[in-house]
Protein backbone atom coordinates (compact mmCIF):
# COMPACT_ATOMS: atom_id res chain seq x y z
CA UNK A 1 0.00 0.00 0.00
CA UNK A 2 3.07 2.27 -0.02
CA UNK A 3 2.15 3.30 -3.57
CA UNK A 4 -0.75 5.26 -2.12
CA UNK A 5 1.59 7.56 -0.20
CA UNK A 6 3.18 10.68 -1.62
CA UNK A 7 6.60 12.15 -0.97
CA UNK A 8 5.01 15.14 0.76
CA UNK A 9 3.03 12.93 3.15
CA UNK A 10 6.11 10.92 4.08
CA UNK A 11 8.14 14.05 4.74
CA UNK A 12 5.47 15.37 7.11
CA UNK A 13 6.54 12.54 9.43
CA UNK A 14 10.02 14.07 9.83
CA UNK A 15 10.70 15.53 13.29
CA UNK A 16 12.46 18.54 11.77
CA UNK A 17 13.67 20.02 8.49
CA UNK A 18 17.18 18.58 8.77
CA UNK A 19 15.80 15.05 9.21
CA UNK A 20 13.60 15.53 6.14
CA UNK A 21 16.61 16.64 4.07
CA UNK A 22 18.77 13.76 5.33
CA UNK A 23 15.95 11.30 4.65
CA UNK A 24 15.74 12.45 1.03
CA UNK A 25 19.53 12.12 0.70
CA UNK A 26 19.38 8.50 1.94
CA UNK A 27 16.63 7.49 -0.49
CA UNK A 28 19.15 5.92 -2.88
CA UNK A 29 20.25 2.31 -3.30
CA UNK A 30 23.94 3.01 -2.75
CA UNK A 31 24.22 1.81 0.88
CA UNK A 32 21.03 -0.20 1.37
CA UNK A 33 21.03 -4.00 1.68
CA UNK A 34 18.47 -6.81 2.08
CA UNK A 35 15.53 -4.62 1.10
CA UNK A 36 12.12 -6.22 1.50
CA UNK A 37 8.44 -5.56 2.01
CA UNK A 38 5.06 -7.22 2.45
CA UNK A 39 1.57 -6.03 3.34
CA UNK A 40 2.58 -5.25 6.91
CA UNK A 41 6.12 -3.92 6.85
CA UNK A 42 9.12 -2.50 5.00
CA UNK A 43 12.66 -3.35 6.04
CA UNK A 44 16.26 -2.94 5.02
CA UNK A 45 19.81 -2.55 6.30
CA UNK A 46 21.80 0.64 5.85
CA UNK A 47 25.58 0.55 5.92
CA UNK A 48 26.62 3.62 7.87
CA UNK A 49 30.02 4.50 9.29
CA UNK A 50 30.03 1.57 11.72
CA UNK A 51 31.09 -2.01 11.08
CA UNK A 52 27.52 -3.33 11.26
CA UNK A 53 24.66 -1.97 9.13
CA UNK A 54 21.67 -0.37 10.82
CA UNK A 55 18.48 -2.43 10.86
CA UNK A 56 15.60 -0.20 9.77
CA UNK A 57 11.95 -1.24 9.66
CA UNK A 58 8.52 0.33 9.23
CA UNK A 59 5.16 -0.98 10.42
CA UNK A 60 2.81 -0.04 7.56
CA UNK A 61 -0.35 -0.79 9.50
CA UNK A 62 0.34 1.85 12.16
CA UNK A 63 3.03 3.89 10.36
CA UNK A 64 5.57 3.15 13.10
CA UNK A 65 9.35 3.13 12.75
CA UNK A 66 12.25 1.31 14.37
CA UNK A 67 15.98 1.61 13.74
CA UNK A 68 18.97 0.58 15.85
CA UNK A 69 21.02 3.63 14.88
CA UNK A 70 22.10 5.97 17.73
CA UNK A 71 19.81 8.83 16.68
CA UNK A 72 17.34 10.15 19.27
CA UNK A 73 15.04 11.56 16.58
CA UNK A 74 11.86 9.75 15.69
CA UNK A 75 11.57 8.72 12.97
CA UNK A 76 15.26 8.87 12.18
CA UNK A 77 16.70 9.74 8.79
CA UNK A 78 17.13 6.05 7.94
CA UNK A 79 13.43 5.36 8.45
CA UNK A 80 12.48 8.30 6.26
CA UNK A 81 15.02 7.31 3.62
CA UNK A 82 13.74 3.72 3.55
CA UNK A 83 10.15 4.91 3.22
CA UNK A 84 11.01 7.25 0.34
CA UNK A 85 13.13 4.59 -1.35
CA UNK A 86 10.24 2.12 -1.29
CA UNK A 87 8.00 4.77 -2.83
CA UNK A 88 10.39 5.75 -5.60
CA UNK A 89 12.09 2.41 -6.39
CA UNK A 90 9.68 -0.40 -5.48
CA UNK A 91 11.42 -2.95 -7.73
CA UNK A 92 14.48 -2.84 -5.45
CA UNK A 93 12.51 -4.50 -2.64
CA UNK A 94 12.76 -8.15 -3.60
CA UNK A 95 12.19 -9.98 -0.32
CA UNK A 96 8.68 -10.67 0.97
CA UNK A 97 9.50 -12.92 3.93
CA UNK A 98 10.73 -10.73 6.80
CA UNK A 99 13.86 -11.73 8.71
CA UNK A 100 13.59 -12.60 12.40
CA UNK A 101 14.42 -9.07 13.60
CA UNK A 102 11.48 -7.71 11.61
CA UNK A 103 9.10 -10.56 12.37
CA UNK A 104 9.75 -10.35 16.12
CA UNK A 105 9.16 -6.58 16.18
CA UNK A 106 5.92 -6.77 14.21
CA UNK A 107 4.71 -9.73 16.27
CA UNK A 108 5.40 -7.91 19.55
CA UNK A 109 3.49 -4.85 18.31
CA UNK A 110 0.48 -6.96 17.37
CA UNK A 111 0.51 -8.70 20.76
CA UNK A 112 0.63 -5.36 22.57
CA UNK A 113 -2.26 -4.12 20.48
CA UNK A 114 -4.29 -7.23 21.33
CA UNK A 115 -3.61 -6.76 25.03
CA UNK A 116 -4.36 -3.05 24.98
CA UNK A 117 -6.70 -2.12 27.76
CA UNK A 118 -5.82 -5.23 29.79
CA UNK A 119 -4.00 -4.69 33.05
CA UNK A 120 -2.29 -7.22 35.28
CA UNK A 121 -1.90 -4.66 38.06
CA UNK A 122 -3.88 -5.51 41.17
CA UNK A 123 -5.74 -2.40 42.25
CA UNK A 124 -6.40 -1.68 45.89
CA UNK A 125 -10.09 -0.87 45.52
CA UNK A 126 -10.40 0.50 49.04
CA UNK A 127 -7.48 2.91 48.58
CA UNK A 128 -8.78 3.88 45.16
CA UNK A 129 -12.21 4.69 46.58
CA UNK A 130 -10.63 6.73 49.36
CA UNK A 131 -8.61 8.81 46.89
CA UNK A 132 -11.68 9.33 44.70
CA UNK A 133 -13.74 10.51 47.67
CA UNK A 134 -11.00 12.90 48.77
CA UNK A 135 -10.77 14.41 45.29
CA UNK A 136 -14.55 14.72 45.09
CA UNK A 137 -14.47 16.66 48.34
CA UNK A 138 -11.72 18.98 47.07
CA UNK A 139 -13.45 19.63 43.76
CA UNK A 140 -16.79 20.30 45.47
CA UNK A 141 -15.16 22.91 47.71
CA UNK A 142 -13.43 24.46 44.67
CA UNK A 143 -16.69 24.62 42.71
CA UNK A 144 -18.50 26.33 45.58
CA UNK A 145 -15.67 28.84 45.97
CA UNK A 146 -15.66 29.64 42.24
CA UNK A 147 -19.44 29.97 42.22
CA UNK A 148 -19.25 32.69 44.90
CA UNK A 149 -16.38 34.41 43.09
CA UNK A 150 -18.34 34.57 39.83
CA UNK A 151 -21.39 35.96 41.61
CA UNK A 152 -19.24 38.71 43.14
CA UNK A 153 -17.74 39.44 39.73
CA UNK A 154 -21.20 39.92 38.19
CA UNK A 155 -22.36 42.10 41.08
CA UNK A 156 -19.35 44.40 40.59
CA UNK A 157 -20.12 44.68 36.88
CA UNK A 158 -18.14 43.66 33.81
CA UNK A 159 -16.94 47.20 33.17
CA UNK A 160 -14.11 46.75 35.70
CA UNK A 161 -12.62 43.72 33.93
CA UNK A 162 -10.48 45.53 31.30
CA UNK A 163 -8.66 47.20 34.18
CA UNK A 164 -7.77 43.91 35.85
CA UNK A 165 -4.34 42.41 35.20
CA UNK A 166 -3.72 38.71 34.66
CA UNK A 167 -2.97 38.07 38.33
CA UNK A 168 -6.67 38.68 39.00
CA UNK A 169 -7.40 35.53 37.00
CA UNK A 170 -4.23 33.56 37.68
CA UNK A 171 -4.77 33.59 41.44
CA UNK A 172 -8.20 32.03 41.12
CA UNK A 173 -6.99 29.60 38.44
CA UNK A 174 -4.24 28.45 40.83
CA UNK A 175 -6.89 27.82 43.48
CA UNK A 176 -8.75 25.57 41.05
CA UNK A 177 -5.56 23.61 40.38
CA UNK A 178 -5.19 23.16 44.14
CA UNK A 179 -8.78 21.93 44.19
CA UNK A 180 -7.85 19.31 41.56
CA UNK A 181 -10.11 20.94 38.97
CA UNK A 182 -7.65 21.76 36.14
CA UNK A 183 -10.46 22.13 33.60
CA UNK A 184 -11.89 25.05 35.59
CA UNK A 185 -8.43 26.61 35.81
CA UNK A 186 -8.01 26.38 32.05
CA UNK A 187 -11.36 28.03 31.42
CA UNK A 188 -10.49 30.93 33.72
CA UNK A 189 -7.17 31.43 31.92
CA UNK A 190 -8.95 31.48 28.57
CA UNK A 191 -11.53 33.97 29.84
CA UNK A 192 -8.83 36.33 31.14
CA UNK A 193 -7.95 37.53 27.66
CA UNK A 194 -11.51 38.22 26.46
CA UNK A 195 -11.87 41.70 28.07
CA UNK A 196 -8.80 42.75 26.05
CA UNK A 197 -9.97 41.23 22.74
CA UNK A 198 -11.54 44.32 21.21
CA UNK A 199 -15.05 45.41 20.27
CA UNK A 200 -17.84 43.09 21.32
CA UNK A 201 -15.85 41.50 24.14
CA UNK A 202 -18.80 41.83 26.53
CA UNK A 203 -20.97 39.43 24.50
CA UNK A 204 -18.13 36.96 24.11
CA UNK A 205 -17.37 37.12 27.82
CA UNK A 206 -20.99 36.61 28.84
CA UNK A 207 -21.22 33.56 26.58
CA UNK A 208 -18.19 31.96 28.25
CA UNK A 209 -19.37 33.05 31.69
CA UNK A 210 -22.74 31.41 31.07
CA UNK A 211 -21.15 28.13 30.01
CA UNK A 212 -18.90 28.12 33.07
CA UNK A 213 -21.80 28.87 35.40
CA UNK A 214 -23.83 26.08 33.76
CA UNK A 215 -20.92 23.71 34.42
CA UNK A 216 -20.79 24.64 38.10
CA UNK A 217 -24.55 24.28 38.49
CA UNK A 218 -24.45 20.94 36.69
CA UNK A 219 -21.74 19.60 39.00
CA UNK A 220 -23.72 20.58 42.09
CA UNK A 221 -26.69 18.62 40.71
CA UNK A 222 -24.61 15.82 39.22
CA UNK A 223 -26.54 12.86 40.60
CA UNK A 224 -29.80 14.04 39.03
CA UNK A 225 -28.37 14.09 35.48
CA UNK A 226 -28.01 11.30 32.86
CA UNK A 227 -24.74 9.36 33.01
CA UNK A 228 -23.55 10.75 29.67
CA UNK A 229 -24.01 14.34 30.87
CA UNK A 230 -22.27 13.45 34.13
CA UNK A 231 -19.30 12.24 32.08
CA UNK A 232 -19.22 15.50 30.10
CA UNK A 233 -19.28 17.60 33.28
CA UNK A 234 -16.52 15.59 34.93
CA UNK A 235 -14.38 15.78 31.81
CA UNK A 236 -14.86 19.55 31.55
CA UNK A 237 -13.84 19.97 35.19
CA UNK A 238 -10.72 17.88 34.73
CA UNK A 239 -11.37 14.24 35.46
CA UNK A 240 -9.70 11.74 33.14
CA UNK A 241 -12.05 9.22 31.63
CA UNK A 242 -11.14 5.54 31.78
CA UNK A 243 -10.11 3.94 28.51
CA UNK A 244 -12.77 1.28 28.77
CA UNK A 245 -15.23 0.91 25.91
CA UNK A 246 -18.41 -1.13 25.68
CA UNK A 247 -19.16 -2.95 22.41
CA UNK A 248 -21.82 -0.35 21.61
CA UNK A 249 -19.26 2.47 21.92
CA UNK A 250 -16.94 0.93 19.31
CA UNK A 251 -17.31 1.82 15.66
CA UNK A 252 -15.45 0.27 12.75
CA UNK A 253 -15.34 2.28 9.57
CA UNK A 254 -12.98 3.63 6.95
CA UNK A 255 -12.01 6.87 8.63
CA UNK A 256 -10.96 9.97 6.69
CA UNK A 257 -8.23 11.84 8.56
CA UNK A 258 -9.29 15.39 7.77
CA UNK A 259 -7.09 17.62 9.89
CA UNK A 260 -4.68 17.96 12.75
CA UNK A 261 -3.87 20.78 15.15
CA UNK A 262 -1.07 21.04 17.75
CA UNK A 263 -1.24 23.62 20.54
CA UNK A 264 1.34 24.27 23.25
CA UNK A 265 0.86 25.58 26.76
CA UNK A 266 4.04 25.81 28.81
CA UNK A 267 5.74 22.42 28.33
CA UNK A 268 2.60 20.52 27.35
CA UNK A 269 1.66 19.98 23.70
CA UNK A 270 -1.84 18.89 22.76
CA UNK A 271 -2.50 17.26 19.40
CA UNK A 272 -6.05 17.12 18.05
CA UNK A 273 -6.69 14.82 15.08
CA UNK A 274 -10.11 14.90 13.43
CA UNK A 275 -11.59 11.92 11.60
CA UNK A 276 -14.83 11.23 9.75
CA UNK A 277 -16.32 7.82 8.93
CA UNK A 278 -17.00 7.11 5.28
CA UNK A 279 -20.01 4.90 6.00
CA UNK A 280 -21.30 6.33 9.26
CA UNK A 281 -20.38 9.98 8.54
CA UNK A 282 -19.57 10.09 12.27
CA UNK A 283 -16.98 12.62 13.44
CA UNK A 284 -14.23 11.60 15.83
CA UNK A 285 -11.50 13.39 17.77
CA UNK A 286 -8.27 11.65 18.81
CA UNK A 287 -6.30 13.55 21.44
CA UNK A 288 -2.61 13.02 22.13
CA UNK A 289 -0.36 14.78 24.61
CA UNK A 290 3.40 15.21 24.87
CA UNK A 291 5.40 16.89 27.59
CA UNK A 292 8.73 18.57 26.93
CA UNK A 293 10.65 16.78 24.20
CA UNK A 294 8.40 13.72 24.11
CA UNK A 295 7.27 12.90 20.54
CA UNK A 296 3.64 13.17 19.52
CA UNK A 297 1.83 10.37 17.72
CA UNK A 298 2.65 10.56 14.01
CA UNK A 299 0.67 7.53 12.86
CA UNK A 300 -2.46 9.50 11.93
CA UNK A 301 -1.62 11.36 8.73
CA UNK A 302 -4.02 14.03 7.47
CA UNK A 303 -5.03 13.31 3.90
CA UNK A 304 -5.24 9.54 4.38
CA UNK A 305 -7.99 7.02 5.09
CA UNK A 306 -7.63 4.19 7.62
CA UNK A 307 -9.71 1.07 8.17
CA UNK A 308 -9.96 1.05 11.94
CA UNK A 309 -12.15 0.44 14.96
CA UNK A 310 -12.54 3.45 17.25
CA UNK A 311 -13.71 3.39 20.85
CA UNK A 312 -15.75 6.47 21.82
CA UNK A 313 -15.69 7.93 25.33
CA UNK A 314 -19.05 8.36 27.03
CA UNK A 315 -20.65 11.70 26.21
CA UNK A 316 -24.00 13.23 25.38
CA UNK A 317 -22.42 14.03 22.00
CA UNK A 318 -19.54 11.53 21.57
CA UNK A 319 -16.53 12.91 19.70
CA UNK A 320 -13.42 11.97 21.62
CA UNK A 321 -12.15 8.50 20.78
CA UNK A 322 -9.16 6.18 20.70
CA UNK A 323 -7.92 3.86 17.97
CA UNK A 324 -8.75 0.38 19.25
CA UNK A 325 -7.55 -1.60 16.21
CA UNK A 326 -6.31 -1.01 12.67
CA UNK A 327 -7.14 -3.42 9.91
CA UNK A 328 -5.24 -2.17 6.87
CA UNK A 329 -2.53 0.32 5.86
CA UNK A 330 -3.71 3.87 5.09
CA UNK A 331 -5.01 4.92 1.67
CA UNK A 332 -5.05 8.42 0.16
CA UNK A 333 -8.04 10.67 0.85
CA UNK A 334 -9.85 11.40 -2.41
CA UNK A 335 -13.02 13.13 -1.23
CA UNK A 336 -14.08 15.52 1.50
CA UNK A 337 -17.89 15.51 1.74
CA UNK A 338 -19.59 18.14 3.85
CA UNK A 339 -22.32 20.76 4.04
CA UNK A 340 -22.86 22.88 0.93
CA UNK A 341 -24.49 25.68 2.93
CA UNK A 342 -22.88 27.40 5.91
CA UNK A 343 -26.28 27.47 7.62
CA UNK A 344 -26.48 23.67 7.39
CA UNK A 345 -23.05 23.27 8.94
CA UNK A 346 -23.87 25.64 11.79
CA UNK A 347 -27.13 23.76 12.39
CA UNK A 348 -24.98 20.67 13.08
CA UNK A 349 -23.04 22.68 15.63
CA UNK A 350 -26.25 23.93 17.24
CA UNK A 351 -27.46 20.36 17.64
CA UNK A 352 -24.15 19.32 19.19
CA UNK A 353 -23.93 22.23 21.62
CA UNK A 354 -27.51 21.56 22.76
CA UNK A 355 -26.38 18.08 23.79
CA UNK A 356 -22.93 19.01 25.08
CA UNK A 357 -22.61 22.74 25.94
CA UNK A 358 -18.90 22.56 26.84
CA UNK A 359 -17.48 21.69 23.42
CA UNK A 360 -14.42 23.87 22.82
CA UNK A 361 -14.04 22.98 19.13
CA UNK A 362 -16.40 21.42 16.62
CA UNK A 363 -15.44 19.87 13.25
CA UNK A 364 -17.00 21.44 10.17
CA UNK A 365 -16.53 20.42 6.54
CA UNK A 366 -17.76 22.95 4.01
CA UNK A 367 -18.29 22.10 0.35
CA UNK A 368 -18.10 24.50 -2.56
CA UNK A 369 -17.07 27.61 -0.63
CA UNK A 370 -14.96 30.46 -1.97
CA UNK A 371 -12.32 32.28 0.14
CA UNK A 372 -12.52 36.05 0.05
CA UNK A 373 -11.24 39.10 1.91
CA UNK A 374 -13.57 40.20 4.70
CA UNK A 375 -13.01 43.39 6.67
CA UNK A 376 -9.40 43.09 7.87
CA UNK A 377 -9.26 39.31 7.51
CA UNK A 378 -10.78 36.43 5.59
CA UNK A 379 -14.07 34.61 5.22
CA UNK A 380 -15.61 31.73 3.29
CA UNK A 381 -18.63 32.40 1.08
CA UNK A 382 -21.12 29.70 0.12
CA UNK A 383 -23.46 29.52 -2.90
CA UNK A 384 -26.14 31.49 -1.03
CA UNK A 385 -23.63 34.31 -0.36
CA UNK A 386 -23.53 33.66 3.38
CA UNK A 387 -20.14 34.39 4.96
CA UNK A 388 -18.24 32.48 7.63
CA UNK A 389 -15.45 34.58 9.19
CA UNK A 390 -12.06 32.94 9.66
CA UNK A 391 -10.12 33.29 12.88
CA UNK A 392 -7.77 36.33 12.75
CA UNK A 393 -4.81 34.09 13.57
CA UNK A 394 -5.19 32.18 10.29
CA UNK A 395 -2.23 33.39 8.26
CA UNK A 396 -2.73 31.46 5.03
CA UNK A 397 -5.70 33.28 3.55
CA UNK A 398 -3.84 34.21 0.36
CA UNK A 399 -2.68 30.62 -0.08
CA UNK A 400 -6.24 29.38 0.34
CA UNK A 401 -7.46 31.91 -2.22
CA UNK A 402 -4.70 30.90 -4.66
CA UNK A 403 -5.63 27.22 -4.32
CA UNK A 404 -9.25 28.02 -5.11
CA UNK A 405 -8.44 30.31 -8.03
CA UNK A 406 -11.65 32.10 -7.12
CA UNK A 407 -13.64 28.88 -7.64
CA UNK A 408 -15.47 26.73 -5.04
CA UNK A 409 -13.35 24.34 -2.96
CA UNK A 410 -13.90 22.06 0.03
CA UNK A 411 -12.49 23.18 3.38
CA UNK A 412 -12.29 21.38 6.72
CA UNK A 413 -11.62 23.06 10.03
CA UNK A 414 -12.60 23.77 13.62
CA UNK A 415 -15.53 25.99 14.56
CA UNK A 416 -14.91 27.78 17.86
CA UNK A 417 -18.38 29.23 18.33
CA UNK A 418 -17.69 32.55 16.64
CA UNK A 419 -14.83 31.88 14.24
CA UNK A 420 -13.59 29.16 11.88
CA UNK A 421 -10.02 27.85 11.71
CA UNK A 422 -9.23 26.00 8.45
CA UNK A 423 -7.09 22.90 8.90
CA UNK A 424 -7.16 21.42 5.40
CA UNK A 425 -8.61 21.77 1.93
CA UNK A 426 -9.31 19.60 -1.09
CA UNK A 427 -8.99 21.48 -4.35
CA UNK A 428 -8.87 19.77 -7.75
CA UNK A 429 -8.37 16.39 -5.99
CA UNK A 430 -5.30 17.72 -4.17
CA UNK A 431 -5.31 17.59 -0.36
CA UNK A 432 -3.41 20.25 1.56
CA UNK A 433 -3.10 20.52 5.35
CA UNK A 434 -2.46 23.90 6.97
Amino acid sequence: MIINWTTEQILTLAPDASSAKSGKDLATLRKWQELGTNEEAIWGKYQGSGSQPYQTQIDLLETAFKCNCPSHKFPCKHGLGLFLLRLNQPDAFTQNQPPDWVHDWIDSRRQKQAKKGESSKVTDLAAQAKRAAKREEKVTAGVQELDLWLRDLVRQGLAVLPGQDYTFWDTKAARMVDAQAPGLARQLQEMSGIPHSGAGWQERFLERLGRLYLLLEGFQRLETLPSATQADIRTAIGWTQKEEFTPSSKVRDRWRILGQRVEQQDQLRTQRTWLQGQQTQKSALVLNYAYGNQPLDNSLIPGTVIDAELGFFESAYPLRSLIEARHAPPLPLLEMPGAEAIATALAQYTKAIACQPWLDQFPLTLQTVIPQRYKNGWALRDSTNHLLPLTPSFAKGWQLLALSGGHPINVFGEWHGDRFLPLSTLAENKFLAF
